[in-house]
């Protein structure tokens, strides 16, 4: 009986790449045989994800159902249907390498499978890299600002220990590939509207290994990987700001059957402060004086990230002025120096005076 991935993942036929990615991480975790899930549910949510989670398995699948990973897909171009009304087209004959023709068309001879020939179980996807993630990391204003250590966690496909990522229960009796004879490649002949073309391209039973095994493993369900949650120390950098990301090489998703992990990009987001504002690597704060401080003059304290200092309001200060104190501000991330730390001052008009006020500032001469 046939499958129904989109199904099993809980989502629609037309969802997106991401949708399809957030429903198995939702529903890989749910089920996960740690976690106390049924391991053969947690297999068939791994599998439906292997498909729907690559571009060209997903097109082949929504074109034949799951029946086409064990090879019923291809008929479609075989001696009949295609072929047949343009029998005299060419007796020439042609010998074209699948692998190359779907290089050159862009996958192509995925979607039109001439014969069977060729197969998503390729050598190339089965040990292809893994998928690169993304991790949203929130930081305090000053955590950015002064950098430190943290710890995250998150989900991802890991590397199976069980089988050392070979998708081999250990024990399981090695055979050669009865398909390919032990040569993990198929060569068809076929008729097309070209002529006759010779078809070869990677073995579907064996994904051009050459060779069977008699069990796939049990806690991988074959694949060399299985998604997990794993907890990670990462390093913040000093004077990282809002959008940047850090890039963690062969962090990501474990590559299948033991090829080499995606990496995982840190976007960093960034608290607002109720006291600082950043501007690139300059901090821009605001005070308020009164009348008194902005005629005579004063020293004030200001509060910057390193803590308090003092700045000295000079005589007939106006409303607005921005005052710069040097290298104040964020340690800059790419190059030597320090930022600087603006201060605008706001002077303090009081809405009502006491008659004893209004009167010495009537008498002044100003």
């Amino acid at each position: 009986m046939s499958k129904d991935y989109y199904d099993i993942l809980g989502v629609s036929k037309g969802a997106s790449a991401a949708e399809i990615k957030t429903a198995f991480r939702k529903k890989a975790h749910e089920h996960h045989p740690d976690k106390g899930g049924e391991e053969a549910k947690f297999k068939e949510i791994n599998e439906a994800y292997q498909v729907l989670g690559n571009e060209q398995k997903r097109q082949q699948y929504d074109q034949f159902g799951s029946s086409f990973q064990n090879g019923q897909a291809g008929g479609g171009f075989g001696g009949q249907g295609f072929g047949q009304g343009f029998s005299g087209f060419s007796q020439g004959g042609m010998n074209i390498n699948m692998d190359d023709l779907g290089d050159m068309f862009g996958g192509f001879s995925d979607i039109f499978d001439f014969g069977g020939g060729r197969s998503s179980g390729s050598s190339r996807q089965s040990r292809s890299r893994g998928h690169d993630l993304e991790f949203e990391l929130e930081l305090d204003f000053l955590e950015a600002a002064f950098g430190l250590e943290k710890e995250i966690k998150f989900s991802k496909n890991v590397s199976c220990s069980h089988c050392g990522a070979s998708g081999i229960e250990p024990g399981a009796r090695v055979e050669t590939c009865s398909t390919c004879k032990g040569s993990g490649r198929v060569i068809r002949m076929q008729r097309t509207i070209l002529g006759n073309i010779q078809t070869q391209a990677t073995c579907q039973a064996c994904g051009g290994e050459g060779k069977t095994y008699s069990q796939k493993c049990k806690k991988c369900g074959g694949q060399g990987a299985y998604i997990d949650e794993v907890k990670l120390k990462v390093k913040i950098p000093a004077g990282i700001n809002i959008g940047e990301s850090i890039r963690l090489s062969g962090q990501g998703d474990a590559g299948l059957k033991g090829a080499s992990s995606g990496d995982l990009y840190l976007r960093i987001l960034i608290k607002p402060s109720r006291n600082f504002s950043r501007d690139g690597y300059d901090i821009r704060t605001e005070e308020v004086i009164s009348i008194k401080q902005a005629i005579l003059g004063d020293k004030i304290e200001i509060e910057t990230i390193y803590g308090p200092i003092k700045l000295k309001i000079p005589e007939g200060t106006q409303s607005g002025t921005v005052f710069k104190i040097k290298e104040k501000g964020i340690a800059k991330l790419k190059s030597r120096g320090m930022g600087d730390h603006f201060v605008k001052v706001k002077v303090n008009i009081p809405k009502s005076l006491s008659k004893k006020d209004r009167k010495l500032l009537e008498d002044l001469d100003i």
